[in-house]
């Protein structure tokens, strides 16, 4: 019995330490456990927290990632504008470059003009013309080597994406004002055309000029009133052209006044109304704008001057590239005709303007003179190509006779043009919608062309040669006038300025000081200038080459949010 009870405490013993082993076992497990929870708690708290710093490192680092990349599109796009935007040359070197070529011009001018004096007194007829050919053949050689610096002084390409440029920030300034977004509140110049006289296409062309140009100039829009009174042809100025504004063409405004003649223009007032033509400074009726040409503004002035030989021209031929936009039955005539005549270049404009113009405003000018200005370019030509080239004119006239006598004379030159076209230009025909239409294919063809000789008392010369210098970086040399110099309708002056002092040779010349201002009146194309010494109010000759154009300024519109982007249109001149 007592063996039996102590092998049951024996039992109990064991069982009872089997139990407290298993569970101070399984308390320790537990505890180690808990520990290890902790444990990894902490160890997951510290992952989570390293994580978070790395994610927000990462996310720093990625942000740093997207500004340098950013940096690095910017100045990418900063490398490719800069190669794209030429260094443009020394605006001396330019200036002094054009001196040169008209200072030769004005030099043969001169020579020619005395040599034609001496040969009247010379008996050696022969050793006359041998002299006089040697010195023509000296004056071209010279004139193309001239002609070459602008090709090999490696500007060229500078100067075509500075014209581009140029010209395509005006365009877009053009179209912003033209068009606002309100025209019952935008603010006008309303072009209204009163005269009892009538005024041919080219006249009342230059006066529409000088409504745009004064609308740019105050940051207005400009609008024709009375279409009729214009007379672009019996449809009015759609039937020919685009519409000068897509969205207002009202000249209705809440407040209307007209042009005031004291101030560039009253900001409060609506519509002020321009009335053309500007016949005298002094009528109340027509007031002048300052804005008219040749007047440059202000904020352009400099670049236009050292592109362009003549900045006045180029600035008038931008409005014009705007404004002569013609409608597709236009350009499908336009295409036609040149597929009929074959148009192609090399090619001379030459303008013979006959009729009712030599009884009223110009000499008569027989087609000889003509031609032989024609064959100047030409020989000039050649010499700088180093090969002979076909030889053509497109000849444009208000007398169709003329066409006969150029193919009888002058049966080396191809003769391009349409006598048909001359018939609707004498003074009877003038007035039908087709003289109109023909009148503008024959600007269109003349400034087609390379040179243009023709006489600048006319309208429709001196529209082509505007025309012509709207799309070519400088064409201010291309042409031979064989009457006035270039003049715009209602410019108030044109001014040179003297460079050169020079002492009065006879009673016909005036005496210069360097700085004398001259208003011209013409050049003689013989080495001599006229015009009034602003100091002296001399209205004698003085010659050209000891002065210098003045380039005159004054405020304009800015139109500040009206940008261009140079890659925008010039990355075909850097391929």
């Amino acid at each position: 019995m007592r063996r039996g009870l102590f092998w049951l405490r024996i039992f109990s013993l064991a069982v009872f330490s089997w139990i407290v082993f298993f569970a101070m076992t399984v308390h320790q497990e537990r505890k180690q456990k808990y520990i290890n929870i902790d444990s990894l708690n902490q160890t997951l708290n510290e992952a989570l927290c390293e994580l978070t710093k790395v994610l927000d490192e990462n996310a720093e680092l990625k942000q740093q990632v997207i500004v340098l990349s950013e940096k690095l599109k910017v100045n990418e796009k900063q490398q490719k504008t800069k190669k794209n935007k030429l260094k443009g040359p020394p605006e001396e070197y330019e200036l002094l470059r054009r001196r040169i070529l008209l200072n030769t011009k004005e030099f043969w001018y001169y020579v020619s003009s005395k040599w034609r004096e001496l040969n009247k007194e010379f008996k050696n007829v022969s050793y006359v013309e041998k002299t006089r050919n040697m010195i023509d053949e000296h004056y071209r050689s010279l004139i193309t080597n001239v002609i070459k610096l602008a090709d090999v002084d490696g500007h060229a390409r500078w100067r075509q994406q500075e014209h581009n440029y140029l010209s395509a920030l005006i365009e877009k300034r053009l179209k912003y004002v033209q068009n606002p977004p309100d025209c019952s509140n935008a603010q006008k110049v309303v072009c209204q055309f009163d005269t009892n006289d009538w005024y041919a296409f080219g006249c009342r062309l230059h006066h529409l000029l000088n409504c745009m140009v004064t609308a740019y100039g105050s940051g207005r829009t400009m609008v024709m009133y009375n279409h009729d009174a214009w007379e672009f042809t019996s449809g009015g100025w759609n039937t020919l052209f685009l519409p000068l504004s897509d969205t207002c063409e009202s000249v209705e405004g809440k407040t209307v006044a007209p042009w005031p003649r004291n101030s560039t223009h009253e900001p409060n007032t609506q519509v002020l109304t321009l009335v053309l033509p500007l016949i005298t400074v002094n009528d109340s009726n027509r007031a002048r704008p300052p804005f008219i040409p040749l007047i440059l503004p202000e904020d352009l002035a400099t670049r236009i001057n050292v592109l362009h030989g003549d900045p006045g021209v180029w600035w008038i031929g931008q409005f014009l590239k705007y404004m002569l936009r013609p409608q597709k039955s236009i350009s499908d005539k336009i295409t036609a005709y040149a597929e009929r005549i074959k148009f192609r270049t090399p090619c001379v404009g030459v303008h013979v303007r006959r009729t009712d113009k030599i009884k009223s405003e110009a000499a008569l000018h027989n087609l000889d003179e003509y031609m032989y200005h024609v064959g100047e370019y030409y020989k000039i030509k050649e010499l700088y190509d180093g090969r002979p080239c076909e030889k053509r004119i497109y000849l444009a006239t208000d007398e169709p006779q003329v066409f006969d006598e150029a193919k009888l004379k002058y049966p080396d030159y191809e003769i391009i043009g349409d006598p048909e076209i001359s018939k609707t230009g004498i003074p009877k025909a003038r007035k039908s919608d087709n003289s109109l239409v023909n009148v503008f294919i024959d600007i269109h063809f003349l400034a087609s062309c390379e040179y243009l000789v023709c006489t600048f008392s006319s309208n429709v010369c001196r529209i082509a040669y505007e025309i012509m210098n709207s799309v070519k970086p400088d064409a201010s040399a291309m042409f031979t006038s064989l009457d006035d110099t270039y003049y715009f309708n209602d410019q108030i002056h044109r001014l040179n300025v003297a460079i050169l002092p020079h002492k009065a040779e006879g009673p016909e010349e005036m005496d210069l000081q360097v700085g004398d201002q001259i208003e011209v009146a013409g050049n003689h194309w013989n080495g001599y200038s006229k015009g009034m010494n602003l100091r002296t109010k001399q209205f004698l000759l003085y010659p050209t080459f000891k002065v210098i154009p003045k380039i005159e300024t004054i405020p304009f519109a800015t139109y500040p949010n009206i940008t261009i982007n140079i890659d925008e249109f010039n990355e075909e001149i850097n391929e």
